[in-house]
């Protein structure tokens, strides 16, 4: 296990850090973390302080042609 990578059995699914996805893309981590806020890849789990991203979703992505994914809307809260 490398320090990317979450085991898979503690999860149910292997997540790894913006390290391993940059590896994966071939580019730096901070490029990931920019095509991830423009919603041209998938986004990021959230875990408290971690953020993690679904290494199969990542690979599918990429087999898919790394076409853009549409980002859920945030609608403001009536008060």
């Amino acid at each position: 296990m490398t320090a990317a990578m979450m085991p898979e059995r503690a999860t149910g699914r292997k997540l790894g850090d913006v390290r391993a996805v940059a590896e994966k893309l071939d580019c730096s981590p901070r490029h990931v973390y920019r095509l991830a806020d423009a919603g041209r890849m998938p986004s990021p789990l959230r875990l408290a302080s971690l953020v993690r991203w679904d290494l199969e979703e990542i690979d599918r992505w990429i087999a898919n042609g790394c076409k853009p994914v549409p980002q859920l809307k945030r609608v403001p809260h009536a008060e």
